[in-house]
């Protein structure tokens, strides 16, 4: 366990995390002195429920203190990391925020002439997504990523989001409460949503079921032709939007189960054919420039 002073760095960094309880602080004076050698101990250690064990390590503890400064920013004064931690401080009333992950609480603690031992509920839980296809068909877990968000929509019907770019299988820490999870499998149109709870003290394993499929495009001269290059693909929607542009001999992407027309541009000549995504079902789709349906410019 390390404990040390705050510097300007990391309280700039860390107010980028949510600080319950605390909503103005400031970086730490040159003339402060949040820790000493000669005070009182301060001990803390948290549990992610009153049930559950003492978390061992992963936590950062901040301290402030109680009385804002110049511009009415409360002083952060010391920062530890690990698990359960000792902070040796001067008497008096502090503000101690307690971060596991995305999961964090904030109490208010008065410290006298002896040592106090004070252990923080997080009321918190993890969240671990995974995403599936139909029939247990294996899923490419690199085109797959979760954005989490707060479930309550503000005044214009928007989310905050909580944690971007989320990979399958991780575990993230979060306060317990109902999380909206938006699911993109590929960058195109496979997109999934949905609402999970969070339980404090369990971690929550919740697999999202994608309807979608990789498709890798090519434009090809007879039934033996290599694919040509410098070929521009359109991939448009059943009500006529535009979904995907690509440029090369052969691009793949993945689109959500449906029906789609596919555009083929070379040089001079504009090649469609109608497809059909089935879901699970990777495939590759050919036009044949000698008989696929030509469009005029």
């Amino acid at each position: 366990m390390s404990v040390r002073a705050a510097t300007a760095q990391e309280a700039q960094f860390s107010a980028e995390v949510e600080l319950p309880g605390i909503t103005n602080y400031a970086p730490p004076s040159s003339q402060a002195s949040p820790a000493s050698t000669t005070g009182v101990d301060l001990l803390l250690d948290a549990r992610l429920s009153a049930e559950a064990k003492t978390i061992s390590e992963g936590m950062v503890w901040r301290v402030f203190g109680s009385e804002p400064e110049q511009g009415g920013k409360l002083p952060l004064l010391a920062i530890a990391e690990g698990g359960p931690t000792r902070i040796t401080l001067n008497p008096g009333e502090y503000l101690v925020h307690a971060a596991f992950g995305r999961a964090g609480a904030t109490t208010r603690i008065t410290l006298g002439n002896e040592a106090r031992h004070e252990t923080m509920i997080l009321d918190a839980g993890g969240l671990r997504l995974e995403g599936v296809l139909p029939d247990k068909i294996p899923m490419r877990n690199d085109r797959l990523r979760f954005d989490i968000y707060h479930a309550e929509e503000d005044e214009n019907g928007e989310r905050r989001l909580i944690l971007p770019d989320v990979r399958p299988g991780r575990t993230v820490r979060l306060n317990a409460g109902t999380y909206h999870i938006v699911s993109n499998y590929g960058d195109v149109n496979a997109t999934i949503r949905a609402d999970i709870r969070v339980e404090a003290g369990k971690t929550t394993t919740a697999q999202v079921e994608h309807r979608a499929a990789q498709v890798t495009l090519n434009l090809v001269r007879g039934d033996a032709g290599v694919p040509l290059a410098d070929t521009a693909w359109s991939v448009v929607g059943p009500s006529g939007e535009v979904l995907a542009e690509n440029v090369g001999a052969f691009p793949s992407m993945i689109l959500a189960a449906g029906n789609y027309t596919v555009i083929a541009k070379n040089k001079n000549r504009v090649f469609q054919r109608e497809i059909e995504i089935r879901a699970g079902r990777d495939t590759v789709v050919k036009l044949d420039a000698e008989s696929a349906e030509q469009l005029d410019q």
